[in-house]
């Protein structure tokens, strides 16, 4: 009786085994049919909630979920919405330690475990304040910008002090926003401190004309910030204004475009060889647990171990189009988020290879012990024994999670136009929006787009 109940939930524990990626499936076909509004209610479905203006009663497991949706009401310019549900998950979600001393982090990182929070990549706490910057920007509230910017400045400072190796890319997108809302602000000096750090790992040309011009109204100074006020010529600068009157002009205004494509790879569950695992990775795989697994390959107890890797998606070569007036701009490629996505899982990859063979072993033990302990009469150990590995295995689903919703790509442009009435259009992917809006001398418009699919 007790082995049948053992079995029994050991057969449940298979069945109710799915993974987080399962769950949204639905979410990345919506998307890749560019029907965000089903990809939205997607999402509300997992998380039991009526509306999308609805948070889940529970913030554990459930933080991704509110992170996707808020990405794709971004997408669909609910920036109020998309605020919500930024700032509801950025307080959920704890950061992965990614430094070379955590392998303990790094094991758990890869298992599910319904009651465990969602650890999150460093890029992915970075990602959600630069983000959610873009909303307030959107709308004007500099003050929440730079409430963002100011967060934001905290996981730059741990990311900085635990990072395996180089910048990440998105520090560059994130200093970007961060320094236009200083600056914005008035805070030039402030300003130019984060377009310091966000050339030190980009160099972007759009900063360079801001940055001349901010040049004249601080004293702030770097020999990285001086080189590119030095590229500024008359013939460099970005504008729109040729066919308006050389004199007299007012003072121009400014639009500022960030537009994001293409969708991150998402988790899934892989399987690989016991054999080819241990060769691949025997840099980083303890003999004594190398030695225990090649035991169990040969006995033929074990072929395979189970972790979670990337999906093959391909990223998006197309570049967006941007138009002001019907005028096409040129967009600066700021930033693959996808590219920082396959660095990060290349540096644990190892590590969770690992960990996966760790557990591995852990399981066959705890079965040989349980097999021991009935004493192994009339082969009730040897069923008992596989209803525990049975279990075991069950519980080590690959985690899966990852937010899913995060672009591709980032292109970034800065123009300076006339004061009066503007068009801007943005395309990329098959997703258009497109904006008119009276802007006054020395005024600024930031118009944002995020093409997921």
């Amino acid at each position: 009786m007790k082995i049948s109940l053992l079995l029994g939930g050991s057969l449940a524990l298979l069945a109710c085994a799915c993974g987080h990626s399962a769950r949204t499936e639905k979410m990345r076909s919506a998307l890749d049919a560019g029907n965000m509004g089903a990809a939205v209610a997607s999402l509300n479905d997992e998380l039991e909630v009526k509306s999308e203006k609805d948070l889940p009663k529970s913030m554990g497991n459930e933080a991704l979920f509110v992170l996707d949706r808020g990405s794709i009401q971004q997408a669909r310019a609910q920036f109020a919405l998309s605020k919500q549900d930024f700032e509801a998950a950025d307080k959920a979600i704890e950061v992965l330690d990614i430094s070379r001393n955590a392998a303990d982090s790094i094991g758990k990182y890869i298992f599910s475990d319904s009651s465990g929070r969602y650890l999150a990549p460093p890029y992915e706490k970075l990602m959600i304040n630069t983000l959610n910057m873009m909303n307030y920007l959107e709308s004007r509230d500099l003050s929440g910008a730079l409430v963002e910017a100011r967060r934001l400045a905290v996981m730059q400072k741990y990311y900085r002090e635990h990072k395996q190796e180089g910048d990440s890319p998105i520090l560059a997108l994130g200093g970007f926003l961060a320094g236009l809302a200083y600056e914005k602000s008035g805070n030039f000096d402030e300003a130019l401190r984060y377009y310091d750090d966000a050339l030190a790992v980009s160099d972007l040309k759009v900063l360079d004309e801001p940055i001349a011009r901010l040049f004249k109204r601080s004293g702030y100074r770097s020999p990285r910030l001086e080189a590119h006020a030095a590229r500024v010529t008359p013939a460099t600068v970005p504008t729109a204004t040729i066919d308006a009157p050389a004199a007299p002009v007012a003072e121009p205004a400014e639009i500022i475009v960030v537009t994001g494509y293409g969708r991150v790879p998402h988790k899934i569950a892989n399987r690989m060889p016991i054999g080819l695992a241990l060769t691949a990775f025997s840099g980083v795989i303890h003999p004594n647990d190398a030695a225990s697994a090649n035991r169990l390959a040969g006995q033929g107890l074990v072929t395979w171990i189970n972790y979670p890797s990337l999906a093959p998606v391909p990223e998006p070569s197309e570049t967006p189009v941007i138009r002001v007036d019907g005028q096409a701009v040129p967009v600066e490629d700021a930033v693959s988020v996808t590219g920082e996505v396959k660095r990060e899982w290349h540096n644990i990859e190892g590590s969770v290879v690992a960990s996966a063979i760790t557990r591995l072993i852990a399981r066959y033990a705890a079965g040989e012990l349980t097999r021991a302990a009935t004493g192994d009469r009339n082969g009730i150990g040897m069923l008992a024994s596989l209803v525990v590995q049975g279990a075991l295995s069950a519980s080590d689903v690959p985690d899966t999670r990852s937010w899913e919703t995060l672009p591709a790509r980032v292109g970034v442009v800065r123009i300076r136009v006339p004061a009066g009435k503007h068009t801007v259009q943005l395309g990329a992917r098959g997703i258009t929006r497109s904006t008119t809006v009276q802007l006054a001398a020395g005024s600024w418009l930031f118009v944002s787009m995020q093409a997921l699919r």
